[in-house]
């Protein structure tokens, strides 16, 4: 069996449907990306898709499309999407097994 390249966990899943009930109407779903950057060297992205590029790949999982950046798969390979919320803050967390280090304020990670 392939191991999916990214899950959600209830509260991931439901606080996505939430958001995705106040996008614009053509917002297909989320589009999930890392980019360079962050003192670990590289961050997760998230952002509203209205296109699926040819290159996505698509995981449904809980109700909830999620489209994977193609040049994020390597590094997403067997993560679950969390949703943590916080007295003061809440947020999208990503436990993911590939990484090696991560930065003190948890924005950036290393694999």
């Amino acid at each position: 069996m392939t191991k999916q390249i990214i899950s959600l966990s209830e509260n991931a899943a439901n606080r996505i449907k939430e958001i995705m009930s106040k996008a614009e109407k053509d917002s297909l779903g989320v589009r999930v990306g890392v980019k360079s950057g962050g003192c670990a060297g590289m961050s997760y992205i998230m952002e509203y898709t209205k296109e699926i590029k040819p290159s996505d790949e698509v995981i449904e999982d809980k109700g909830v499309k999620l489209f994977i950046d193609p040049g994020a798969i390597m590094y997403l390979l067997g993560t679950e999407m969390d949703y943590k919320k916080e007295q003061f803050s809440s947020s999208f967390v990503f436990k993911n097994p590939n990484e090696t280090e991560r930065c003190g304020c948890g924005e950036s990670f290393k694999v």
